[in-house]
């Protein structure tokens, strides 16, 4: 089984790992500030479309390309190599891929591909998942 969609957009700023933490009655509590909760909302509204009726199982690769837009100081087809990082791009959207069911456990994810980089053409999010072998 395989799962593949392009979704024109610009990308959100914020991450999963901008969560906030706080103390209340003495303990720690940890919370998302309002960037983080819309950026999760817009990959609810974009993905939800994209979800098959059943999620996927056994052991799954995950492909996203983050596509940030070209200009002067970032030709097109260049590599992104400031913030925010590949790792805490892609947390906050599997999380999100999780809650949508793509998937029962994003601990099935057994291999990632993350890419960012610049585009003159459309800009966005690219997404591939495949069902790979169990074994090697």
């Amino acid at each position: 089984m395989r799962i593949q969609f392009f979704i024109p957009m610009k990308l959100p700023s914020a991450t999963h790992q901008m969560k906030k933490w706080g103390v209340r009655n003495g303990k720690p509590y940890s919370y998302e500030p309002q960037s983080v909760k819309d950026a999760r909302q817009k990959f609810m509204a974009h993905l939800a479309k994209h979800v098959s009726d059943e999620p996927m199982q056994g052991p799954l690769s995950l492909t996203t390309q983050w596509i940030y837009p070209a200009d002067s100081k970032h030709p097109d087809k260049t590599w992104k190599t400031t913030k925010p990082d590949t790792d805490n791009l892609v947390k906050l959207l599997k999380d999100v891929m999780t809650t949508l069911h793509f998937w029962q456990d994003d601990a099935q994810v057994a291999s990632e591909i993350i890419q960012k980089f610049y585009s003159a053409g459309p800009t966005g999010l690219f997404v591939l998942i495949e069902q790979i072998e169990r074994g090697r």
